[in-house]
């Protein structure tokens, strides 16, 4: 029973902090259109706050894996990443546009605390091995029911009380969730890791391990690839609901409507968890998020909706599918790191796409769009570019004998 509480807690946890983060994106990039009227700047203060991830990432999976209490670790972590994403506010429109990034560059480094470094714990909420692959699932979730509240939250709150206000409220949420972060179970002495003594060996052996398993290299490659599209088709958002909608912070509901349909996939997921190898759900779903960007490159309201629906089922089996190939094949001792190099490489494809989107939407919103759907075609491609484990189909499951 208490097993079943401290996952409960968890779970709360991090709906709460990823529902805070999953606001903050949008809530800032709508500010940042409000006050400057460029899509293109307010898609720069989304890319530089998720930049910094890739630097900051495995830094925080090394610490949290040599911390005896990871979770008190990760507490702070979110304490500083609501505080920077605080200051972030209070500099947009008061201080340089150059100085504001900056502040949102150092926010980021601190952003895989709510993804990947809170994922990471759940074998410790959750030590028994054969209930992992449900709350591996249940995880999952809390980033589909984030994804389908934090764009709704901040788009609602933007129109109703204005950006600030929305990014405000993201702050408090992403605090909220310290406690549950605190009561992370202690590492127990035995599980504490006998490799290298220094923090560079520890990063370079997460690397290696990552480059070294192809199942886990491809999941990974895959996934950035995915993220890459996501980010070009945010960067759109407001353009779309500008043109589409009838008002820019509609556009976020565009994402709302792709969270409703991950949520739906994912409950289904978490009740047979083991029902189609994790591999193979990682390139079919590219090819489902590729069909569905291609329908909303029409830039038409039914099409808009429709293709969010099928996006949303599309990522949300991917996210789980993913928890699951990195739980099965990262080492305890750098269990973190891989999770948190992981996230961050996903973070930086996302930032990349909305740093190449923004710019791109002001000048072709459709093309961009198309853009977006070729490369979530080329993250099903990805999958295969990398040589399938001994054993192994080539598209993900056992080799038939």
């Amino acid at each position: 029973m208490k097993r079943g509480h401290a996952l409960h807690r968890h779970l709360a946890g991090a709906v709460a902090a990823r529902i805070g983060d999953e606001m903050s994106g949008p809530a800032l990039m709508l500010a940042g259109f409000a006050l400057t009227g460029s899509a293109a700047d307010a898609a720069s203060l989304l890319a530089a706050l998720t930049s910094a991830a890739a630097v900051g990432g495995p830094l925080l999976g090394v610490l949290l894996d040599r911390a005896d209490r990871p979770g008190r670790l990760l507490a702070g972590a979110l304490l500083l990443y609501a505080a920077g994403l605080g200051a972030t506010l209070l500099a947009l429109g008061r201080s340089p546009l150059a100085l504001t990034l900056l502040i949102a560059v150092v926010t980021g480094l601190l952003g895989p605390a709510v993804s990947g470094g809170w994922t990471a714990q759940v074998p410790r909420v959750v030590p028994d091995g054969d209930r992992l692959p449900r709350a591996n699932a249940l995880d999952a979730m809390t980033f589909s029911a984030a994804s389908l509240a934090g764009p709704a939250l901040a788009g609602g709150l933007a129109e109703v009380a204005g950006a600030p206000t929305a990014v405000g409220v993201a702050v408090l949420l992403i605090a909220a969730a310290l406690p549950a972060a605190w009561l992370v179970p202690a590492r127990p002495a035995r599980a504490r890791a006998a490799g290298p003594a220094s923090v560079l060996g520890d990063l370079v052996a997460g690397v290696r391990v990552i480059l070294a398993r192809r199942a886990l290299a491809r999941a990974t490659l895959t996934s950035t690839v995915s993220c890459t599209a996501q980010g070009v088709l945010l960067a759109c958002i407001p353009l779309l609901g500008e043109r589409a909608m009838g008002g820019a912070g509609r556009g976020a509901l565009l994402l709302s409507c792709a969270a409703v349909a991950a949520l739906a996939a994912g409950a289904v997921l978490a009740r047979l968890p083991r029902a189609v190898a994790p591999d193979t759900v990682l390139w079919a779903s590219a090819l489902v998020q590729c069909a569905a960007l291609t329908l909303a490159s029409w830039g038409e309201p039914a099409p808009l909706v429709v293709a969010a629906l099928v996006l949303g089922v599309g990522e949300g089996p991917q996210l789980a599918a993913l928890f699951a190939v990195r739980h099965r094949e990262a080492p305890e001792h750098l269990r973190s790191q891989i999770f948190t190099t992981g996230a961050s490489l996903k973070i930086t494809g996302f930032a990349l796409g909305a740093a190449v989107g923004g710019p791109l939407a002001t000048w072709s919103l459709s093309g961009t769009v198309a853009l977006a759907a070729g490369v979530a075609l080329l993250a099903a491609v990805a999958f295969f570019a990398v040589p399938p484990p001994t054993g192994e189909a080539p598209g993900g499951g056992a080799a038939p004998r």
